[in-house]
């Protein structure tokens, strides 16, 4: 199979469980109004910690032992971009927590100029402005920009832990040579240890008084134990196929990609959840899409979508992660 099929395979199956993750997630916070966000980050972690081993037993992938000092930085930058996006979405409509992610473009290719002095074209960024002028006109007519600043600085400072995140996961993969399952088998342990601290430090346990507003007092149904469990699943999925696409192309790419589920994400809040669409905010979320569509269009046009021989095996001596921009 061709490497663009290969690509094309991992980013079709990624906006698919993004997108799901997405409305499982704000289902359990909406709908179940389990509202313990550093929890729901831990079982999502354990579930792909066992997931991890358990993938090492069928020897889907062979385990490598790397220095856990340099995995640090990436362990804490997983936990603090998953609980942050998923305090922003509990605080926010679907909309603007998906509005505020596509900001992370212009976050990465920040990033990547300030730490790889790896620098876009005139094109490209112009394209990324379009982008950002878009986002401006669809947050700033967004009703909840006024009535709820908490939601806005919260989804916002999402957006930039989310962007070292993944230029992170990007670099430490080229660095230590190690496949996409490789890393998340070192690293989710120790993002796991990492929750379980803060858990009992920012959230509720009821050990003493177990009201309903406590993790163990909380009224537990079917219903809600299977959407926590299928949200938990999904964050194991949505992480092995997000360490693929940008090892095998690059954080910026795997944003461009990615933003396909923008439009299936918004139609849903609006569907689903009751988010408002006014026409300005339509308008802006148009501008932003037409700057990542172009966007994509140079990368597709230069041949840098797509890193040749980059996700044809998950052993330690084949897999090299890209980090073209």
């Amino acid at each position: 199979m061709a490497d663009w099929w290969k690509v094309s395979l991992i980013a079709a199956s990624n906006v698919l469980l993004s997108i799901s993750i997405v409305f499982a997630n704000k289902a359990v916070f909406a709908i179940y109004r389990w509202n313990f966000t550093y929890a729901l980050t831990l079982l999502h972690t354990i579930t792909t910690v066992l997931g991890m081993y358990g993938f090492a037993a069928l020897k889907i992938y062979q385990p490598k032992q790397l220095s856990k000092l340099k995995l640090l930085p990436l362990a804490l930058a997983f936990v603090g971009y998953v609980v942050t996006q998923n305090i922003s979405l509990r605080l926010n409509t679907v909309s603007f927590y998906q509005i505020s992610k596509i900001s992370i473009t212009p976050g990465v290719l920040v990033l990547e100029a300030f730490l790889f002095r790896r620098y876009p074209s005139t094109k490209e960024l112009l394209s990324v402005l379009v982008v950002c002028l878009g986002v401006a006109l669809a947050t700033v007519t967004d009703t909840q920009m006024g009535s709820n600043m908490l939601g806005v600085l919260v989804g916002f400072g999402a957006v930039v832990v989310t962007a070292v995140y993944q230029v992170l996961a990007g670099s430490k993969q080229k660095e230590l040579q190690a496949s996409s399952m490789q890393l998340l088998h070192q690293y989710c342990p120790m993002a796991a240890i990492c929750l379980g601290i803060l858990v009992p430090i920012f959230e509720p346990l009821g050990t003493t008084n177990p009201t309903p507003t406590t993790i163990l007092g909380y009224n537990y149904t079917v219903q809600s134990i299977s959407a926590i469990a299928i949200s938990s699943v999904l964050g194991l999925l949505v992480s092995l196929t997000t360490f693929f696409l940008i090892g095998a192309t690059s954080s910026v790419t795997y944003n461009v990609v990615g933003h396909m589920k923008t439009v299936f994400i918004l139609a849903g809040g609006c569907f689903f959840f009751g988010d408002e669409m006014p026409v300005k905010k339509f308008c802006g979320i148009a501008i932003a899409m037409t700057g990542i569509f172009w966007y994509s269009h140079l990368k597709l046009s230069t041949g840098t979508l797509v890193a040749p021989k980059t996700i044809d095996s998950a052993t330690p001596n084949k897999h090299k992660a890209s980090m073209t921009a």
